[in-house]
């Protein structure tokens, strides 16, 4: 009975750190497109600046609560980590700038395949069929409801390649470096959050200025504008919070399976809070089957041989057939 109960335990918690991450997430996008496309605060590396900023006040103040153990990380895999990390923001900030919609969208599909080739390389991840095909069907279906007109430039080709590959191994670290080294996910926000916070505010407002040929500092700043930046910071620790939470449970390649309801979220919210994008047949269509590939994911990637380890053992005998090496593989993060 143990074993139910605690999967018991942890069903609720699971689908209690997705819905916080969805709904953070989806508030963090819809306040920013309120900030940028209404306000013109188009400062979006100094933006992710701010609010890593309020998130090392929310772990200070978790430390003093108690909440964060001291715990240890070296000093090379947080470099590691931020450098990643900071280039997957600035490298999707420039891949929107030089990429068409239509291929920053693909651009963003791509993280999936890319995510799944970075856990069969390096934690020897083996998919069953109905998992594979699972995600390509969520794959499709957001790539019907959001990818419009395409067109590539070398420029812009580089750029949403190393948004991509630094996407996928910020969010690959983020859970290969909690298992490493035991850490829960407020222990490695509260080492990783106030080194982002410092390197994007250093190098925020240059970024910005060579992306829009505007400066941060001669900004029209308001009341209303900053009461928007303050709310964006305040939701913005919640998102990268339960992101680490998420990914710490789970892993980068659920997280981005998964995480497509939010980009579905966003195209309904969009279409009632500013009216600008249009719920056509087809994007209607994309949705369901999108949604229908992630229950999918989550019903495969959940049954034994979904998404399993290779495991490497010698032959042995019949004596020990029904032993403790009999296991197939080791089961990695259902959901």
């Amino acid at each position: 009975m143990a074993p139910a109960s605690k999967s018991d335990r942890k069903a609720p918690l699971d689908a209690a750190a997705w819905m916080f991450n969805i709904l953070t997430s989806v508030g963090v996008i819809m306040v920013n497109k309120a900030l940028m496309a209404t306000h013109q605060f188009s400062f979006a590396t100094t933006l992710t600046g701010l609010h890593f900023v309020a998130t090392t006040l929310m772990t200070i103040v978790f430390k003093w609560l108690g909440y964060i153990q001291p715990s240890h990380l070296p000093l090379s895999e947080l470099i590691k980590y931020v450098f990643f990390a900071n280039l997957s923001i600035v490298g999707m900030n420039v891949s929107l700038m030089w990429n068409s919609v239509g291929f920053y969208q693909i651009a963003k599909l791509s993280m999936i395949p890319v995510s799944c080739l970075l856990e069969v390389v390096f934690d020897k991840i083996r998919y069953s069929r109905a998992t594979k095909l699972s995600i390509v069907v969520v794959l499709v279906g957001v790539a019907v409801c959001t990818v419009t007109d395409v067109s590539v430039n070398s420029r812009g080709l580089i750029a949403a390649t190393i948004a991509v590959w630094s996407t996928s191994l910020q969010q690959y670290y983020v859970h290969s470096i909690q298992k490493k080294y035991s850490l829960g996910s407020f222990n490695l926000i509260g080492h990783t959050a106030p080194a982002q916070a410092m390197s994007l505010l250093m190098l925020g407002p240059f970024v910005d200025y060579w992306l829009t040929s505007k400066r941060v500092d001669a900004f029209d700043y308001n009341v209303t504008v900053v009461f928007f930046i303050f709310l964006s910071c305040i939701i913005a620790v919640g998102t990268n919070l339960s992101q680490f939470i998420c990914i710490g449970r789970f892993t980068a390649v659920s997280f981005q399976v998964l995480g497509h309801m939010k980009t579905i979220l966003v195209l309904v919210l969009g279409f009632f809070l500013f009216g600008r994008e249009d719920l056509s047949i087809q994007v209607i269509f994309g949705m369901i089957l999108a949604v229908m590939g992630m229950f999918w994911y989550g019903n495969a990637s959940s049954k034994p041989g979904g998404k399993e380890r290779w495991s490497y053992s010698l032959p042995i005998d019949k004596s020990q057939k029904h032993g403790l090496l009999s296991e197939p593989g080791e089961h990695d993060g259902k959901v």
